[in-house]
């Protein structure tokens, strides 16, 4: 019987950037995966799951729980970035995404203070329509 691979959405604020990315990994998901999204606040959540996402939970606890389980991480940059999202990622937060072993795709933003470079200037759409495309691509390997 092969282990259930779990898929970590991460996000902050109004959740807008999660809620997308539920939209467009969890109808190619394949089977032996398990969707969970972490908001750093209560309204993230929500959006995660209004949107799709089969399980959820809030706040600082839940990332430094899941993280170090999640066999892949996405989410916003600012979630591996201490004090990133206006301040609603902790110090612990931003160390329990970025230290843990999974495999991580951040989609870039402007707005966290952080140009990532190589990348090119996409709308957030587009940003977000690839990394869905890329976790597919690592979820296949």
């Amino acid at each position: 019987m092969s282990r259930v691979r779990t898929v970590l959405i991460l996000d902050g604020q109004g959740g807008g950037v999660g809620s997308q990315l539920v939209k467009l990994l969890r109808p190619r998901l394949p089977a032996d995966c398990r969707l969970l999204c972490v908001g750093t606040n209560v309204m993230a959540t929500s959006a995660m799951l209004k949107a799709g996402a089969p399980q959820g939970a809030t706040g600082e606890h839940a990332v430094l729980w899941n993280a170090p389980r999640a066999d892949l991480i996405l989410g916003p940059i600012g979630v591996i970035l201490a004090g990133g999202i206006l301040g609603e990622v902790s110090p612990a937060m931003a160390a329990a995404v970025s230290g843990a072993g999974a495999v991580k795709i951040l989609i870039p933003s402007a707005s966290c203070g952080v140009l990532v470079a190589g990348t090119e200037d996409c709308r957030l759409e587009e940003y977000l329509r690839r990394a869905a495309d890329q976790a597919i691509k690592e979820l296949a390997l």
